[in-house]
């Protein structure tokens, strides 16, 4: 989920920087030297085999990946890899290991790091290439499966220094808002297009004695972070994604002018006692309700909307017919400015290979192929699993939020920007961001909030 990815975004420096005192000046160097596989490949005239079979027969050969990602989940994983398995001769070991983010960088400075590892957020990827000099960068049949199939918005993401190292894996998408597809046909709604539509809906729901929105922000040490991920929405839809971009990398200043304007906006719903809390409270009641349960009055006609990401889907009780004619459905939230397209805020894994081994560079362009997209979505039966790669048939996934997902993922106008706080130097994205927009919700300024957070910036 997104408070846990951001987790990771905090202490994923400090990781580092501890792995390497821990770990000494252990190394495993390559010697620079790719091997080659010779012989015809066992998956030669096999369908889905084609572009693995230029990697030969790697019979007897093993790919050892490390991943974050633990049962029930792994099993869909490890079920996409038996056509590898079958066109390579080669077998998949997969670890998975709630541990992740704190023995893989022990693990890479002692010299046993993984084959493969996938990496969380973009900020780790750049982290562990610039402090370890251990990332090997991605072959040229990643690089031209990315372009056929992700293009320039996720590449840059797996890049670091001009060089690229990670192809994408899964995705979520957070610009979404869930209603009940019932009460808005009882109140005679449409699915908005427009910011300015979706703000009359919550005027028409207000003036029915119906709180338009709901929402929860408490997750722990990690609360705020749903305030941050509205923010992020903001700035793309009223700045646009070059702004946005500038504001991550604090090209500009967190409280620029622009900032403020797109907190201001964010305050129109989220700060008027007209709008929320919808079956909850007032306003503050916000920063105290889990942000798992921030969405449930909508089973009750108790509010009209709620703003959170594809993964909400999980949230929802037992029973819940998540479904465009179903108990809940989402829609994509609108942008303020179409000259900007179609923003998408999400986040997503990136694969990262620590060997250049021939067996290492054909998982990964398996993984960075249309082929493995639609055996991965085949393999999960129970849905909960979505990429953006565009040669994914939507029809091999099963579950319609899922659909939507990559429908908006594939979408030609869309513009995606990775979560802005996942970036973000762990005091800031995971730290003072947090901590002052929970303080916002409870009265902070606009001002003062922003200029919190712009004077805890590290400067070195």
């Amino acid at each position: 989920m997104a408070s846990r990815n951001k987790r990771r975004a905090a202490a994923a420096s400090a990781l580092l920087l501890a792995g390497f005192a821990l770990a000494g000046c252990a190394d495993d160097s390559t010697d620079g030297e790719t091997q080659t596989a010779g012989g015809t490949s066992p998956g030669e005239g096999k369908a889905g085999c084609e572009q693995l079979t230029e990697f030969g027969d790697l019979s007897g050969r093993e790919v050892n990946v490390y991943t974050s990602i633990i049962a029930p989940e792994d099993q869909a994983h490890k079920d996409s890899y038996k056509l590898f398995e079958e066109c390579t001769g080669a077998t998949v070991n997969y670890e998975g290991s709630k541990e992740f983010e704190a023995q893989l960088v022990v693990r890479v400075r002692s010299g046993n790091a993984p084959d493969i590892a996938y990496i969380p957020q973009p900020g780790l990827l750049k982290t562990l290439v610039e402090q370890t000099d251990k990332v090997v960068p991605a072959p040229e049949t990643v690089s031209a499966n990315v372009d056929e199939f992700f293009g320039e918005d996720w590449k840059s993401y797996g890049t670091v220094a001009d060089t690229f190292y990670a192809a994408p894996l899964g995705a979520n998408v957070k610009s979404f808002v869930w209603y009940s597809p019932a009460m808005f046909e009882e109140n005679g709604w449409t699915v908005p297009e427009t910011w300015d539509d979706m703000m009359a809906l919550s005027e028409d729901a207000a003036g029915k004695g119906i709180k338009p929105w709901c929402a929860g922000i408490e997750s722990g040490e990690a609360t705020g972070w749903v305030t941050t991920d509205w923010l992020e929405d903001a700035v793309l839809r009223d700045a646009g994604p070059d702004v946005y971009d500038q504001w991550v990398n604090h090209e500009i200043p967190f409280d620029d002018p622009a900032i403020a304007e797109a907190l201001d906006r964010v305050g129109s719903v989220l700060k008027d006692e007209d709008m929320v809390n919808g079956g909850i409270g007032d306003v503050k009641s916000i920063a105290t309700t889990p942000f798992q349960e921030g969405g449930l009055p909508i089973l009750d006609g108790d509010c009209a909307m709620h703003r959170q990401a594809s993964f909400y889907a999980a949230n929802w009780p037992e029973g819940t017919t998540v479904a465009e004619d179903g108990d809940v459905f989402a829609f994509y939230l609108p942008t303020t400015n179409e000259d900007f397209g179609k923003p998408v805020l999400g986040g997503g894994e990136f694969v990262a290979a620590f060997s250049d081994a021939p067996e290492v560079q054909a998982f990964q362009t398996y993984l960075s192929s249309d082929v493995w997209a639609n055996e991965k979505a085949i393999a999960t039966t129970a849905g909960g699993w979505v990429s953006s790669n565009t040669g994914l048939d939507i029809n091999n996934l099963v579950s319609p939020i899922d659909q939507l997902s990559a429908s908006t993922l594939q979408d030609p106008d869309a513009v995606f920007r990775f979560d802005g706080s996942d970036q973000m130097p762990g005091a800031v994205g995971a730290g003072s961001f947090w901590s002052e927009m929970t303080s916002w919700i409870t009265g902070a300024s606009t001002a003062d909030a922003l200029a919190n957070v712009e004077s805890s910036w590290p400067t070195s």
